[in-house]
């Protein structure tokens, strides 16, 4: 009886775990694909979201349960290292309109696919952030 119980309490978790998930995903976001470096060949990528905040994009894989992001990448310190196409067995995955681009920040590095259009997007939201020295007079600090 104590293992139908358990069993039955895990059931709950794991539904209300899921209907959280697809809440937080039907609200909105860029579908892409993010794969944390370094990577193998065509290895590692995961399908997502990915939304944007004013100090950094979040990504929500599709088949997580976590309740937050799964990963995220810090806007400011961002830096965009290479653009390329999708290589060998990526285009399994991927079609002929993706864009790759590697990214670093200070706490870590990522490959994103996007499709042109919100690849467009996404270089725009990286060229717009503040530089270092209007974040610091905002801050009160000195000029």
């Amino acid at each position: 009886m104590v293992l139908l119980i358990i069993l039955v309490l895990t059931l709950v978790f794991v539904a209300g775990a899921s209907t959280y998930r697809l809440v937080m995903l039907r609200r909105g976001g860029t579908a892409a694909l993010l794969r944390a470096l370094p990577a193998r060949g065509g290895q590692g990528w995961r399908h997502g979201l990915i939304r944007y905040d004013e100090d950094r994009l979040v990504f929500f894989k599709l088949t997580s349960l976590k309740f937050g992001p799964d990963s995220t990448v810090h806007r400011q310190g961002l830096e965009i290292v290479e653009r390329r196409s999708p290589q060998g067995d990526e285009f399994d995955i991927m079609s002929d309109d993706i864009v790759v681009v590697a990214v670093t920040d200070p706490h870590s590095n990522f490959e994103l696919a996007l499709d042109r259009g919100s690849m467009a997007a996404f270089l725009s939201w990286v060229e717009s952030r503040p530089s270092d020295r209007a974040r610091r007079t905002r801050g009160g600090g000195p000029a």
